[in-house]
């Protein structure tokens, strides 16, 4: 496993439902952060939109991240130069995924992401949107084959949730999990660790 001390991560979120997935992923985040090298997020105008919509405020403001503007091509995570290792788009519109898939790189999140790819670097995508149909499939299928990570935002159940956050958390964990972070208090299927 790589040295987790040279991990860069770049946080996308999008104007999708589910700000509050981005929140704790956040906030697991921050109490990982010494694992990282650098940390930057980035979000779209309908990302700050819905936060505050859904959650009421502009925490998102507060993290000690890097933060970039999505029109931003001056962020190092857009080249490959930069050596970013991992990147998280959470949540991920249908929109947003339909971009990456088909190469339009036309803002810093699907840039980043073409650079993760072309890099053969971690890329995960959150996707909040259901029903899926044909096209979204078709653009998981060509993510996936591209090497990204489609992480569906679907909450397991069997660690019997006490509260939304809890619910929420299983797939936060999970996607941590994806880039090889491990936090200690997480459900795991039948295991003692």
């Amino acid at each position: 496993m790589e040295n987790q001390k040279n991990k860069k991560l770049v946080i996308a979120i999008t104007g999708a439902s589910g700000s509050l997935y981005a929140k704790l992923l956040m906030d697991e985040v921050v109490k990982h952060q010494h694992l990282f090298k650098e940390i930057s997020v980035v979000m779209t105008n309908n990302a700050k939109e819905v936060w505050e919509y859904e959650l009421k405020n502009k925490d998102y403001i507060n993290y000690p991240f890097k933060f970039w503007e999505a029109n931003n091509f001056y962020a190092p995570f857009a080249s490959g130069s930069a050596g970013y290792t991992d990147m998280i788009i959470c949540p991920c519109s249908t929109g947003m995924l339909g971009r990456i898939a088909n190469g339009i790189s036309n803002d810093l999140i699907t840039r980043a992401a073409d650079v993760m790819m072309k890099e053969r670097k971690k890329l995960v995508l959150v996707v909040r949107e259901m029903p899926y149909h044909l096209i979204h499939l078709q653009n998981m299928t060509i993510l996936t084959q591209a090497g990204a990570i489609i992480c569906p935002a679907s909450p397991s159940l069997y660690h019997l949730p006490s509260n939304i956050e809890e619910l929420l958390m299983s797939v936060v964990h999970r996607v941590l999990n994806l880039i090889d972070i491990y936090p200690q208090k997480q459900y795991k299927w039948n295991t003692e660790d």
